[in-house]
């Protein structure tokens, strides 16, 4: 707009500049005219040209101004797209961090679950394998429920597999009470045999020698049974089975 006003301003003087020659040529002679109109055409263009310097300054200056707002514009919109892309990528990475932690966790808990656990058993604290744990409960649990055959075959494949475990020996009369429960007194009486002979100072020793003379009085020989609940008596005297073995020791007569 300042631009257009200038130009036309600069228009009008050249407009009217021809018209105070008369004035000039009435004071003046031919020669003073003359040299007045070439003065003032010298001033006129002295100044058309500081003009067109000015238009020409403030024109480029217009022009950088526009140019540098297109470019703040411009980063503007970079910038906007840059904070969105960040803002994304900030999402992404929290997620992979939350995938990655869920992950460690869920397999540290998986590898605590496949370490030796810290268990009691017949009153002695020990470590055992997980696996050894969940063998022996599941035989177990066949036992309560009473499936005496799948007992027999859980506790059997156990003794088999774990022959160094502290379950085995209540693997073992678990086993041979098993057999019991079948009705199976002789088999019974070796199974326990096994753990008496094998693991005499387990606490289930004595508890394997009562079972062995309940099977050897089920089979008629009482005599052998009444020597087994002295056997109780003499070697485990502090036992509870060894208080059952006084009592039954009065019947077997």
């Amino acid at each position: 707009m300042r631009v257009r006003v200038a130009k036309a301003i600069l228009g009008a003087v050249l407009v009217c500049a021809p018209l105070a020659l008369p004035v000039y040529a009435g004071v003046f002679d031919d020669d003073g005219a003359r040299q007045a109109i070439i003065d003032l055409r010298a001033k006129v263009d002295a100044n058309q040209k500081e003009i067109d310097q000015r238009l020409d300054k403030l024109e480029a200056a217009q022009g950088g101004q526009l140019d540098l707002a297109n470019q703040i514009e411009a980063l503007r919109q970079d910038m906007a797209r840059l904070r969105g892309q960040i803002e994304l990528l900030t999402n992404s990475v929290a997620n992979q961090e939350k995938r990655e932690r869920d992950f460690y966790a869920d397999l540290d808990a998986r590898l605590r679950k496949l370490e030796p656990q810290q268990v009691t058993i017949d009153g002695k604290t020990t470590f055992v394998d997980v696996a050894e744990t969940r063998a022996f409960d599941s035989a177990l649990a066949l036992f309560k429920n009473s499936d005496f055959k799948g007992a027999i075959s859980a506790f059997d494949s156990f003794v088999r597999q774990y022959p160094n475990s502290p379950y085995t020996p209540g693997a073992q009369y678990w086993l041979g009470t098993s057999y019991y429960a079948t009705r199976d007194f002789k088999t019974a009486i070796a199974t326990q045999q096994t753990l008496v002979k094998n693991w005499p100072d387990s606490p289930r020793a004595a508890e394997a020698l009562l079972n062995i003379a309940s099977s050897q009085a089920d089979l008629g020989d009482k005599k052998a049974a009444r020597k087994t609940l002295d056997q109780i008596i003499a070697t485990y005297p502090d036992s509870e089975a060894a208080g059952v073995a006084r009592e039954r020791a009065g019947t077997l007569k």
